[in-house]
Protein backbone atom coordinates (compact mmCIF):
# COMPACT_ATOMS: atom_id res chain seq x y z
CA UNK A 1 0.00 0.00 0.00
CA UNK A 2 1.05 3.87 -0.67
CA UNK A 3 2.43 5.07 2.65
CA UNK A 4 2.29 8.42 4.47
CA UNK A 5 6.40 8.78 5.28
CA UNK A 6 8.16 9.96 8.98
CA UNK A 7 10.93 11.04 8.54
CA UNK A 8 14.33 8.92 8.80
CA UNK A 9 12.15 5.67 8.82
CA UNK A 10 14.03 3.00 8.38
CA UNK A 11 13.79 -0.21 6.26
CA UNK A 12 15.30 -3.42 5.84
CA UNK A 13 15.24 -2.87 1.89
CA UNK A 14 14.68 0.27 -0.06
CA UNK A 15 14.36 -0.37 -3.62
CA UNK A 16 14.11 2.50 -6.17
CA UNK A 17 12.11 2.17 -8.61
CA UNK A 18 9.21 0.53 -9.81
CA UNK A 19 9.19 -0.58 -13.13
CA UNK A 20 10.23 -4.02 -14.20
CA UNK A 21 13.35 -4.43 -12.25
CA UNK A 22 12.20 -3.28 -8.81
CA UNK A 23 9.00 -4.64 -8.53
CA UNK A 24 10.22 -7.95 -9.97
CA UNK A 25 13.50 -7.91 -7.24
CA UNK A 26 10.59 -6.69 -4.40
CA UNK A 27 8.33 -9.61 -4.98
CA UNK A 28 11.09 -12.11 -5.16
CA UNK A 29 12.66 -11.12 -1.96
CA UNK A 30 9.11 -10.74 -0.62
CA UNK A 31 8.68 -14.41 -1.43
CA UNK A 32 12.41 -15.72 -0.24
CA UNK A 33 12.26 -13.34 3.20
CA UNK A 34 8.45 -12.43 3.95
CA UNK A 35 9.85 -10.69 7.03
CA UNK A 36 12.24 -7.96 5.51
CA UNK A 37 10.57 -4.47 5.63
CA UNK A 38 10.74 -3.69 2.22
CA UNK A 39 10.02 -0.11 0.13
CA UNK A 40 9.68 0.28 -3.00
CA UNK A 41 9.95 4.39 -4.15
CA UNK A 42 8.37 4.98 -7.37
CA UNK A 43 6.15 8.11 -8.15
CA UNK A 44 4.27 6.91 -11.20
CA UNK A 45 0.93 5.74 -10.61
CA UNK A 46 1.42 3.17 -13.82
CA UNK A 47 3.41 0.00 -13.91
CA UNK A 48 4.03 -0.38 -18.17
CA UNK A 49 4.79 -3.15 -20.14
CA UNK A 50 7.07 -1.26 -22.40
CA UNK A 51 7.92 -4.34 -24.95
CA UNK A 52 4.62 -4.03 -26.91
CA UNK A 53 4.59 -0.22 -27.29
CA UNK A 54 6.42 -1.68 -30.62
CA UNK A 55 3.26 -3.66 -31.01
CA UNK A 56 0.89 -0.76 -30.61
CA UNK A 57 2.71 1.12 -33.05
CA UNK A 58 2.60 -1.32 -35.77
CA UNK A 59 -1.29 -2.14 -34.92
CA UNK A 60 -0.72 -5.74 -33.20
CA UNK A 61 -1.85 -4.86 -29.83
CA UNK A 62 -4.25 -2.44 -27.70
CA UNK A 63 -2.14 -0.17 -25.85
CA UNK A 64 -4.56 0.05 -22.52
CA UNK A 65 -3.13 -4.06 -22.18
CA UNK A 66 0.46 -2.66 -21.68
CA UNK A 67 -0.72 -0.41 -18.44
CA UNK A 68 -1.80 -1.22 -15.07
CA UNK A 69 -1.77 0.14 -11.89
CA UNK A 70 1.21 0.27 -9.73
CA UNK A 71 -0.24 -0.84 -6.82
CA UNK A 72 -1.76 -3.99 -8.38
CA UNK A 73 1.73 -4.86 -9.05
CA UNK A 74 3.91 -4.25 -6.40
CA UNK A 75 3.61 -7.29 -3.75
CA UNK A 76 1.29 -7.25 -0.67
CA UNK A 77 3.61 -6.53 2.17
CA UNK A 78 6.11 -3.70 0.43
CA UNK A 79 5.21 -0.43 0.98
CA UNK A 80 4.65 2.45 -1.79
CA UNK A 81 6.89 5.05 -1.30
CA UNK A 82 5.02 7.62 -4.27
CA UNK A 83 8.13 10.15 -4.52
CA UNK A 84 10.84 10.73 -6.83
CA UNK A 85 14.32 10.27 -5.58
CA UNK A 86 16.31 13.72 -5.20
CA UNK A 87 19.41 11.92 -3.83
CA UNK A 88 21.24 8.88 -2.48
CA UNK A 89 23.61 9.33 0.85
CA UNK A 90 25.44 6.30 0.60
CA UNK A 91 27.69 7.58 3.80
CA UNK A 92 24.68 7.75 5.44
CA UNK A 93 22.41 5.45 4.12
CA UNK A 94 19.88 7.64 3.71
CA UNK A 95 17.45 8.78 0.53
CA UNK A 96 16.35 12.28 0.25
CA UNK A 97 13.16 11.96 -1.82
CA UNK A 98 11.60 14.84 -3.39
CA UNK A 99 9.13 16.00 -0.82
CA UNK A 100 12.02 17.05 1.62
CA UNK A 101 11.81 13.67 3.59
CA UNK A 102 14.48 11.07 4.33
CA UNK A 103 14.26 7.77 4.69
CA UNK A 104 16.83 5.32 5.51
CA UNK A 105 17.90 1.60 4.70
CA UNK A 106 19.92 -0.99 5.81
CA UNK A 107 20.58 -2.20 1.93
CA UNK A 108 19.34 -0.72 -1.30
CA UNK A 109 18.77 -2.00 -4.79
CA UNK A 110 18.53 0.57 -7.50
CA UNK A 111 16.29 0.23 -10.19
CA UNK A 112 15.68 3.69 -11.53
CA UNK A 113 15.67 2.71 -15.40
CA UNK A 114 17.02 5.32 -17.67
CA UNK A 115 16.02 8.86 -18.53
CA UNK A 116 14.99 10.09 -21.99
CA UNK A 117 16.20 13.30 -23.19
CA UNK A 118 13.26 14.53 -25.75
CA UNK A 119 15.10 18.22 -25.52
CA UNK A 120 18.09 17.10 -27.02
CA UNK A 121 16.97 17.30 -30.39
CA UNK A 122 16.06 20.77 -31.36
CA UNK A 123 12.39 20.83 -31.83
CA UNK A 124 11.39 17.18 -31.22
CA UNK A 125 9.36 18.36 -28.01
CA UNK A 126 7.02 20.72 -30.22
CA UNK A 127 6.01 18.73 -32.43
CA UNK A 128 5.96 15.25 -31.17
CA UNK A 129 2.58 13.95 -31.81
CA UNK A 130 1.69 15.57 -34.71
CA UNK A 131 3.57 16.40 -38.41
CA UNK A 132 3.66 13.20 -38.94
CA UNK A 133 6.55 12.76 -36.07
CA UNK A 134 5.69 10.19 -33.50
CA UNK A 135 7.96 7.91 -30.87
CA UNK A 136 6.93 3.96 -29.66
CA UNK A 137 9.24 4.69 -26.67
CA UNK A 138 5.78 6.98 -25.15
CA UNK A 139 2.70 5.24 -23.58
CA UNK A 140 0.54 8.10 -25.69
CA UNK A 141 2.75 8.13 -28.73
CA UNK A 142 2.87 4.70 -29.54
CA UNK A 143 -0.97 4.93 -31.10
CA UNK A 144 -0.24 7.98 -33.01
CA UNK A 145 2.68 5.85 -35.02
CA UNK A 146 -0.29 3.60 -35.49
CA UNK A 147 -2.00 6.29 -37.25
CA UNK A 148 0.68 7.93 -38.84
CA UNK A 149 1.74 4.23 -40.87
CA UNK A 150 -1.99 3.67 -40.95
CA UNK A 151 -2.23 6.88 -43.11
CA UNK A 152 0.80 6.76 -45.16
CA UNK A 153 -0.16 7.39 -48.57
CA UNK A 154 3.59 6.98 -49.51
CA UNK A 155 6.63 9.26 -49.99
CA UNK A 156 9.36 9.28 -47.02
CA UNK A 157 9.07 7.07 -43.96
CA UNK A 158 12.23 7.83 -41.65
CA UNK A 159 13.39 6.15 -38.80
CA UNK A 160 16.13 6.99 -36.22
CA UNK A 161 18.24 5.55 -33.66
CA UNK A 162 20.65 7.81 -30.80
CA UNK A 163 23.68 6.98 -29.67
CA UNK A 164 24.16 3.82 -27.45
CA UNK A 165 23.09 2.54 -24.84
CA UNK A 166 19.95 2.48 -24.71
CA UNK A 167 17.09 0.65 -23.79
CA UNK A 168 15.76 -1.94 -26.11
CA UNK A 169 18.43 -1.58 -29.38
CA UNK A 170 16.40 -3.33 -31.36
CA UNK A 171 13.12 -1.19 -31.16
CA UNK A 172 13.96 1.53 -33.54
CA UNK A 173 14.44 -0.86 -36.41
CA UNK A 174 11.64 -2.96 -35.04
CA UNK A 175 8.88 -0.66 -36.11
CA UNK A 176 10.52 -0.22 -39.46
CA UNK A 177 9.65 -3.33 -40.28
CA UNK A 178 6.40 -3.40 -39.30
CA UNK A 179 5.59 -0.16 -41.18
CA UNK A 180 7.16 -1.56 -44.64
CA UNK A 181 5.29 -4.80 -43.85
CA UNK A 182 2.07 -2.74 -43.63
CA UNK A 183 3.19 -0.41 -46.91
CA UNK A 184 3.91 -3.78 -48.89
CA UNK A 185 0.68 -5.25 -47.91
CA UNK A 186 -1.01 -2.08 -49.30
CA UNK A 187 0.47 -1.73 -52.40
CA UNK A 188 1.91 2.20 -50.66
CA UNK A 189 5.43 2.72 -52.26
CA UNK A 190 7.51 4.12 -49.68
CA UNK A 191 10.98 5.52 -49.44
CA UNK A 192 12.16 4.36 -46.09
CA UNK A 193 15.21 5.17 -44.42
CA UNK A 194 16.72 3.80 -41.34
CA UNK A 195 19.51 6.84 -39.25
CA UNK A 196 22.08 5.62 -36.71
CA UNK A 197 24.78 6.89 -35.25
CA UNK A 198 26.74 3.65 -35.57
CA UNK A 199 28.36 1.77 -38.13
CA UNK A 200 25.52 -1.03 -38.44
CA UNK A 201 22.27 -2.68 -37.55
CA UNK A 202 22.99 -4.82 -34.76
CA UNK A 203 25.76 -4.27 -32.49
CA UNK A 204 26.23 -8.40 -32.40
CA UNK A 205 27.80 -9.17 -35.82
CA UNK A 206 25.92 -12.62 -36.35
CA UNK A 207 22.49 -10.83 -35.84
CA UNK A 208 24.04 -7.59 -38.03
CA UNK A 209 24.21 -9.22 -41.07
CA UNK A 210 20.55 -11.20 -41.48
CA UNK A 211 19.22 -7.76 -40.32
CA UNK A 212 21.38 -6.14 -43.32
CA UNK A 213 19.55 -9.16 -45.60
CA UNK A 214 16.30 -7.96 -43.90
CA UNK A 215 16.77 -4.44 -44.94
CA UNK A 216 17.10 -5.28 -48.54
CA UNK A 217 13.81 -7.25 -48.81
CA UNK A 218 12.11 -4.04 -48.13
CA UNK A 219 14.40 -1.87 -50.22
CA UNK A 220 15.25 0.02 -47.19
CA UNK A 221 18.37 2.27 -46.73
CA UNK A 222 20.69 1.98 -43.81
CA UNK A 223 22.04 5.31 -43.19
CA UNK A 224 25.25 4.52 -41.09
CA UNK A 225 26.80 7.79 -39.04
CA UNK A 226 23.65 9.44 -39.12
CA UNK A 227 22.83 11.62 -35.88
CA UNK A 228 19.25 13.42 -35.77
CA UNK A 229 19.93 17.06 -34.08
CA UNK A 230 17.03 19.08 -35.40
CA UNK A 231 13.28 18.72 -36.42
CA UNK A 232 11.22 20.83 -38.20
CA UNK A 233 7.43 19.23 -37.91
CA UNK A 234 5.55 21.69 -40.06
CA UNK A 235 7.98 21.91 -42.43
CA UNK A 236 8.93 18.11 -42.15
CA UNK A 237 12.76 18.55 -42.44
CA UNK A 238 15.00 16.27 -40.13
CA UNK A 239 18.92 17.49 -40.04
CA UNK A 240 21.20 15.38 -38.99
CA UNK A 241 24.41 15.29 -38.08
CA UNK A 242 26.98 13.19 -40.43
CA UNK A 243 30.30 11.18 -39.30
CA UNK A 244 32.25 10.85 -42.81
CA UNK A 245 34.85 8.64 -43.26
CA UNK A 246 37.41 10.69 -42.18
CA UNK A 247 36.04 11.34 -39.06
CA UNK A 248 34.72 14.93 -40.54
CA UNK A 249 31.33 16.05 -39.45
CA UNK A 250 29.06 17.31 -41.79
CA UNK A 251 25.32 18.41 -41.62
CA UNK A 252 22.44 16.82 -44.06
CA UNK A 253 18.80 17.32 -44.18
CA UNK A 254 16.11 15.04 -45.30
CA UNK A 255 12.08 15.57 -45.91
CA UNK A 256 10.09 13.16 -44.34
CA UNK A 257 6.10 12.85 -44.51
CA UNK A 258 6.33 10.61 -41.39
CA UNK A 259 9.69 10.28 -39.02
CA UNK A 260 9.66 7.71 -36.38
CA UNK A 261 11.82 9.51 -33.87
CA UNK A 262 13.79 7.59 -30.59
CA UNK A 263 15.27 10.10 -27.95
CA UNK A 264 18.96 10.26 -26.67
CA UNK A 265 18.92 8.35 -23.61
CA UNK A 266 21.40 8.20 -19.93
CA UNK A 267 21.42 7.32 -16.57
CA UNK A 268 19.07 9.29 -13.69
CA UNK A 269 21.28 11.98 -12.78
CA UNK A 270 20.32 11.38 -9.29
CA UNK A 271 22.75 8.39 -9.68
CA UNK A 272 25.79 10.81 -10.93
CA UNK A 273 24.94 13.26 -8.04
CA UNK A 274 25.16 11.31 -5.25
CA UNK A 275 28.24 9.60 -6.29
CA UNK A 276 27.35 6.32 -6.99
CA UNK A 277 27.95 6.58 -11.20
CA UNK A 278 30.58 5.53 -13.08
CA UNK A 279 32.41 8.10 -15.47
CA UNK A 280 29.16 7.57 -17.80
CA UNK A 281 26.97 8.06 -14.88
CA UNK A 282 25.82 4.47 -14.80
CA UNK A 283 25.35 2.89 -11.37
CA UNK A 284 28.80 1.64 -11.07
CA UNK A 285 28.24 -2.74 -10.02
CA UNK A 286 30.43 -5.50 -10.67
CA UNK A 287 29.15 -6.65 -13.86
CA UNK A 288 28.80 -10.26 -12.59
CA UNK A 289 27.27 -10.02 -8.88
CA UNK A 290 25.51 -6.26 -9.35
CA UNK A 291 26.53 -5.27 -6.53
CA UNK A 292 28.04 -2.06 -6.57
CA UNK A 293 31.91 -1.78 -6.04
CA UNK A 294 32.52 0.84 -3.72
CA UNK A 295 29.21 0.14 -1.39
CA UNK A 296 28.80 -3.42 -0.95
CA UNK A 297 24.89 -2.35 0.78
CA UNK A 298 23.80 -1.39 -2.71
CA UNK A 299 22.98 -3.32 -5.73
CA UNK A 300 21.28 -2.43 -8.73
CA UNK A 301 19.44 -3.95 -11.28
CA UNK A 302 18.20 -2.96 -15.30
CA UNK A 303 18.96 0.05 -17.43
CA UNK A 304 20.85 2.29 -15.07
CA UNK A 305 23.37 0.19 -14.55
CA UNK A 306 26.93 0.08 -15.49
CA UNK A 307 26.85 -3.67 -17.16
CA UNK A 308 27.66 -3.91 -20.96
CA UNK A 309 24.78 -6.29 -22.11
CA UNK A 310 21.94 -4.82 -23.80
CA UNK A 311 19.23 -2.92 -21.96
CA UNK A 312 15.78 -5.29 -22.25
CA UNK A 313 13.22 -7.02 -20.23
CA UNK A 314 15.06 -10.26 -20.92
CA UNK A 315 17.97 -8.80 -19.22
CA UNK A 316 16.21 -7.69 -16.13
CA UNK A 317 14.48 -10.99 -16.03
CA UNK A 318 17.61 -13.01 -15.51
CA UNK A 319 19.46 -10.38 -13.05
CA UNK A 320 15.92 -10.77 -10.39
CA UNK A 321 17.84 -13.97 -8.76
CA UNK A 322 21.26 -12.87 -9.48
CA UNK A 323 20.62 -9.85 -7.39
CA UNK A 324 18.02 -11.45 -4.56
CA UNK A 325 20.79 -13.83 -3.96
CA UNK A 326 23.54 -12.17 -3.61
CA UNK A 327 21.73 -9.78 -1.40
CA UNK A 328 20.37 -12.34 0.96
CA UNK A 329 23.36 -13.45 1.04
CA UNK A 330 25.15 -9.98 1.99
CA UNK A 331 22.23 -9.87 4.89
CA UNK A 332 22.50 -13.39 6.14
CA UNK A 333 26.51 -13.40 5.76
CA UNK A 334 26.15 -17.06 3.86
CA UNK A 335 25.25 -18.47 1.27
CA UNK A 336 26.81 -19.09 -2.71
CA UNK A 337 27.61 -15.92 -4.85
CA UNK A 338 25.73 -16.17 -7.92
CA UNK A 339 27.00 -14.51 -11.35
CA UNK A 340 25.02 -12.73 -14.15
CA UNK A 341 26.16 -13.88 -17.44
CA UNK A 342 25.18 -10.64 -19.41
CA UNK A 343 22.15 -12.36 -21.22
CA UNK A 344 19.68 -10.21 -23.14
CA UNK A 345 17.27 -10.97 -25.85
CA UNK A 346 15.80 -8.83 -28.25
CA UNK A 347 12.59 -10.21 -30.27
CA UNK A 348 12.98 -8.35 -33.69
CA UNK A 349 9.86 -8.21 -35.27
CA UNK A 350 10.81 -8.31 -39.18
CA UNK A 351 7.06 -8.42 -40.12
CA UNK A 352 3.53 -8.46 -38.58
CA UNK A 353 4.26 -12.58 -38.52
CA UNK A 354 7.52 -13.23 -37.94
CA UNK A 355 10.40 -12.81 -35.28
CA UNK A 356 14.11 -13.24 -35.19
CA UNK A 357 14.44 -13.88 -32.03
CA UNK A 358 18.29 -12.17 -30.75
CA UNK A 359 19.70 -13.92 -27.47
CA UNK A 360 23.37 -12.88 -26.55
CA UNK A 361 25.37 -12.96 -24.05
CA UNK A 362 28.64 -10.23 -22.31
CA UNK A 363 30.95 -10.08 -25.60
CA UNK A 364 28.13 -10.96 -27.98
CA UNK A 365 28.12 -14.51 -27.17
CA UNK A 366 25.12 -16.43 -29.09
CA UNK A 367 23.14 -18.17 -26.66
CA UNK A 368 19.44 -19.16 -28.05
CA UNK A 369 17.01 -20.59 -26.25
CA UNK A 370 15.80 -23.39 -29.01
CA UNK A 371 18.01 -25.12 -31.12
CA UNK A 372 17.00 -23.67 -34.56
CA UNK A 373 18.84 -20.80 -36.55
CA UNK A 374 17.90 -17.48 -34.69
CA UNK A 375 18.81 -15.61 -37.77
CA UNK A 376 15.70 -17.06 -39.67
CA UNK A 377 12.48 -15.16 -38.46
CA UNK A 378 9.49 -17.29 -37.45
CA UNK A 379 5.89 -17.62 -36.76
CA UNK A 380 7.01 -19.20 -33.58
CA UNK A 381 9.05 -16.45 -32.28
CA UNK A 382 5.97 -14.02 -33.29
CA UNK A 383 3.63 -15.73 -31.01
CA UNK A 384 6.23 -15.81 -28.08
CA UNK A 385 6.56 -11.90 -28.81
CA UNK A 386 3.02 -11.17 -29.19
CA UNK A 387 1.30 -13.89 -26.79
CA UNK A 388 3.77 -15.44 -24.51
CA UNK A 389 6.00 -12.79 -23.09
CA UNK A 390 3.05 -9.91 -21.98
CA UNK A 391 2.42 -13.37 -20.06
CA UNK A 392 5.54 -14.45 -19.02
CA UNK A 393 6.32 -10.41 -17.57
CA UNK A 394 3.10 -9.74 -15.63
CA UNK A 395 2.42 -13.15 -14.60
CA UNK A 396 5.78 -14.89 -13.86
CA UNK A 397 8.26 -11.87 -14.07
CA UNK A 398 6.92 -9.33 -11.67
CA UNK A 399 5.49 -11.54 -9.50
CA UNK A 400 8.73 -13.23 -7.85
CA UNK A 401 8.16 -16.55 -9.29
CA UNK A 402 11.14 -18.53 -10.96
CA UNK A 403 11.79 -19.12 -14.58
CA UNK A 404 14.30 -21.69 -15.91
CA UNK A 405 17.10 -20.59 -17.91
CA UNK A 406 16.80 -22.26 -21.20
CA UNK A 407 19.84 -20.07 -23.24
CA UNK A 408 22.98 -21.66 -24.01
CA UNK A 409 25.71 -21.13 -25.98
CA UNK A 410 25.52 -22.85 -29.82
CA UNK A 411 27.28 -22.42 -32.72
CA UNK A 412 25.42 -22.16 -36.59
CA UNK A 413 27.65 -21.73 -40.07
CA UNK A 414 28.71 -18.69 -41.21
CA UNK A 415 26.05 -18.57 -43.98
CA UNK A 416 23.17 -17.06 -43.81
CA UNK A 417 19.83 -19.18 -43.87
CA UNK A 418 17.00 -18.29 -46.55
CA UNK A 419 15.45 -14.72 -44.89
CA UNK A 420 11.73 -14.22 -45.35
CA UNK A 421 10.50 -11.33 -43.12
Amino acid sequence: MEMHRKTNERFDVVVIGGGAGGTSVAARLRRLAPRLRIAVIEPSAFHYYQPAWTLVGGGQYDIERTRRNTQDCLPRGVEWIRENVQRVEPDANAIMLGDGSRIAYRYLVVAAGIALDWDAIEGLAATLGKNGVTSNYRFDLAPYTWQCVREFRGGDALFTQPPMPIKCAGAPQKILYLAADHFARRGVRANISFFTPGPSMFGVPFFAKALAQVMKRYDAQPCYGHRLVRIDGPAKLATFEVTTQDGSKETSTRRFDMIHVVPPQSAPAFIRQSGLGDAGGWLDVDDATLQHVRHPEIFGIGDCTSTPNSKTAAAVKNQVPVVTANLLREINGKGEVVEYDGYASCPLTTSSRRVMLAEFRYGGQITPSFPADPRKPSPFYWWLKQRFLPFLYWDIVIRGRKWPVLHRPRKYGDALPDIQP
